[in-house]
């Protein structure tokens, strides 16, 4: 229990310098009580356990009035703990809501209070902070408004309707269980969306060299969006109908993006979209044909009815156009709007193949990329015009002289004028410069990562391997931010809004995510003077939870909430650096194989097996306890035992490669070792025993042949060989059938966890 006194309250207020020119009494408290509670949802066709805010997902509309206070009780009910975080508010550092960093989390049947001034206005959103609530359900609206008479207010803009609107998923596996499945590089999700992109695939649509490169350089299959989602939501439904709007009216939807890992299109059948807001902040009013809004971005949009009788659709739909939700606006017949046809993977792959140098590094392509103002993915829309396709692109070759014209394929299609919405268009109604005589200090940050281990990390370090960023309160901090990475990136940093240093000058937009695409560079500013431990992190979901994450230490701040900051802080990164377990066995009519990883970001312990049913078959067994070295940990040492046991009838005193005398029917044996992953994903594993035995092995697992059929095969300077095939039933089942040089043929079952 946490009971609001006044030392609390004064400590909170005493925090905020920034803002004395707040009135010492707010115009009123606003006061919500929140329960968190354990449910049951139906959104794709399964009863699934989600989490419920007053009975309700997504959790209530929080309002407030710019000079209020909010004073918020959240109740867990739940036999978990919790926190909530309110996405972009200015607020004391306690009051942050983030387990470990500004709080204690809140524990199961404990109630704790909120409490802080309303010092903006805008479209907010407030989430779940403890591990992966906020993808089943703890996502909901912060709407602050402006005072009345306030100079800010935009007569024709702030007087429209308004409505408020979050997007989200839906997905019938449990995220803890995602998060294993991406460590590991299940395929599942690709099969799911038929993205697979296998070498059958490639050969039937012509981009057998493409793929052929792609595997070369080590890099697995084109993706938008790691994820397959089963549902996907406009304030917790597949369709959301506002049938009280006709034809003239203007609409005002606040719109905010609560998904976990999805980029959300947005297109409007009734006409132009005109955007007049971002992250809580006004913008110019700018009018274009579509959005793409970031994880954890909020828009605020205006549409237009244009006839009476009908209905509207405002379109969202995830990147990688898996699905899609629908806002219809008016009532009478549905006007639909126009799908977004399917991505065109395999030329998305080519010029990924483009980009990448063979060391796992991007190259440089000489330009200048930012603000979204090139969207490499362009490549991959079918609906822009003919005259923008990669094919057609000279950036899109290997000598890499891109002209910057087709880069703006997302901006104007030459074909159909398609203006679709980049941060270099957003311009603040107001002056934003920072202090002159503020002294800035310069930071560069580069996103980095590893898709096929799925570490996402900053500056080649994730969370638990680095300290926190000390800042001195009242300096000016300029993030140089650059993605060298294949992925988008919403970076989001708590508790500041920053200049978007995007070519506006005084005028800079004010934000508070940044989505940086993949080679862009972007600069943003801000001032720091708020006391606390800020938290600055990508907002998908599975790549803050991976480790991409930093800590902003300004002012060394004493927080009252944290009685042991030091402890508290190796909690938070120990929940960025977790070990994740995978199993499989093959159920075979020769004998049992199997293996078992424990592995977190560096970490791995891993043992397999063969064994078969009889003495002669025998059995053997491995275990190597090794370390990931590098960014794209390619290297891999390890310490390893091997134990095995046969009498299969060889001569005893057979030799390897090396001339050395087997010890292939029975060993005991410590090792030292690598692994090493070459082109083509083949891992060359050297092995030296204590006994001076050395064997070589080489050895590929999962190639991707067709969308569920994959290959794998293995030979030893022990002349040891085996080869297989195995076809994908379900995420945890498929048929296997293989070849063993000691076991022999066998086929059976293989379960995969």
């Amino acid at each position: 229990m946490y009971p609001l006194n006044r030392k609390r309250l004064r400590a909170a207020l005493m925090s905020l310098p920034l803002f004395i020119s707040i009135p010492l009494f707010a115009q009123k408290v606003v006061h919500y009580d929140l329960y968190v509670t354990d449910t049951t949802v139906n959104f794709a066709g399964k009863t699934k356990q989600a989490i419920a805010v007053n009975g309700r997902i997504p959790m209530p509309t929080l309002e407030f009035t710019e000079g209020d206070t909010a004073e918020i009780v959240v109740h867990n009910r739940l036999k978990e703990n919790t926190s909530l975080h309110w996405h972009g508010v200015w607020l004391p550092n306690e009051m942050d809501g983030v387990p470990y960093l500004t709080q204690m989390p809140i524990a199961p049947g404990t109630t704790y209070t909120y409490r802080f001034p309303i010092m903006q206005h805008g479209t907010h959103w407030y989430h779940s902070h403890a591990g992966y609530q906020e993808q089943i359900g703890m996502y909901g609206m912060f709407i602050m408004h402006k005072r009345t008479g306030d100079t800010a207010f935009r007569p024709g803009i702030d007087d429209l309707p308004t409505v408020p609107v979050i997007l989200s998923e839906w997905t019938n596996l449990n995220p803890k269980n995602i998060q294993r499945m991406l460590h590991y590089g299940s395929d599942w999700f690709a099969i799911k969306k038929k993205t697979t992109q296998s070498y059958g695939e490639a050969l039937r649509e012509g981009y057998f060299k493409t793929k052929l490169t792609n595997e070369k350089k080590r890099m697995k299959a084109m993706d938008v969006s790691d994820i397959h989602y089963d549902a996907f939501l406009i304030n917790g439904k597949k369709e959301y109908q506002l049938s009280q709007f006709k034809a003239g009216d203007k609409v005002r939807l606040r719109i905010a993006n609560g998904g976990g890992s999805d980029y959300f299109w947005l297109t409007y059948s009734g006409g132009k979209i005109t955007v007049v807001a971002n992250d809580g902040n006004d913008v110019q009013p700018v009018e274009v044909d579509r959005l793409l809004i970031g994880v954890s971005e909020t828009y605020d949009i205006v549409v237009t009815i244009p006839k009476d009788n009908m209905a509207y659709e405002l379109l969202a739909t995830p990147e990688d156009r898996s699905g899609s939700a629908s806002l219809f606006l008016g009532s009478g017949m549905k006007h639909p709007a126009t799908p977004l046809p399917a991505l065109k993977y395999f030329e998305g792959m080519k010029m990924m193949n483009d980009m990448m140098k063979m060391n796992g590094d991007m190259k440089d392509m000489g330009m200048n990329m930012s603000m979204q103002q090139m969207d490499m993915n362009a490549v991959m829309y079918p609906e822009l015009a003919e005259g923008n396709k990669s094919s057609e692109m000279p950036g899109m070759d290997m000598n890499m002289d891109m002209k910057i014209d087709t880069m703006h394929a997302h901006h104007s299609s030459a074909g159909e004028g398609l203006v679709t919405l980049n941060y270099a268009m957003l311009k603040s109604p107001v002056k934003t410069t920072l202090p002159a005589n503020a002294p800035v200090r310069e930071i560069r940050l580069v996103l980095t990562g590893n898709m096929n281990r799925y570490v996402w990390s900053i500056n080649n370090k994730v969370l638990s391997e680095a300290d926190k960023i000390p800042v001195k309160k009242g300096e000016v901090l300029r993030l140089v931010l650059h993605n060298n990475s294949m992925m988008r990136h919403p970076m989001h940093l708590h508790g500041f809004d920053f200049r978007v240093l995007n070519g506006q000058g005084d005028y800079a937009p004010m934000k508070n995510v940044i989505d940086i695409m993949p080679m862009e560079t972007d600069t943003v500013e801000f001032a720091a003077n708020n006391e606390g431990d800020w938290f600055f992190h990508c907002h998908i979901l599975y790549h803050m939870m991976s480790g991409m994450n930093r800590v902003f230490d300004v002012g060394n701040y004493n927080n009252p909430e944290l009685p042991d900051k030091a402890a508290a802080y190796k909690m938070l990164q120990k929940g960025s650096n977790m070990f994740y377990l995978f199993a499989e066995n093959d159920f075979a009519t020769n004998g049992n194989d199997g293996k078992i990883l424990l592995e977190n970001t560096r970490w791995s312990i891993g043992t397999e097996w063969r064994l078969g049913y009889n003495d002669r078959n025998g059995y053997e067994s491995e275990t190597h306890i090794g370390r990931y070295v590098g960014k794209m940990q390619w290297f891999m040492p390890f310490i390893g035992f091997d134990g095995r046991y046969r009498i299969n009838g060889r001569d005893t005193h057979a030799k390897n490669l090396f001339g050395q005398e087997e010890t292939k029917d029975k060993r005991a044996a410590v090792s030292l070792g690598f692994n090493y992953t070459l082109p083509m994903f083949l891992v060359f594993q050297t092995e030296v025993y204590h006994d001076g035995k050395v064997r070589l092995q080489l050895f590929r697992e999962d190639i991707p042949l067709t969308a569920r059929l994959r290959g794998d095969f293995m030979v030893n300077t022990d002349y040891e060989y085996r080869g297989g095939l195995s076809y994908i039933i379900t995420k945890n089942m498929g048929i296997r059938v293989h070849y063993d040089s000691d076991m022999g043929f066998g086929a059976g079952i293989k379960l995969t966890y």
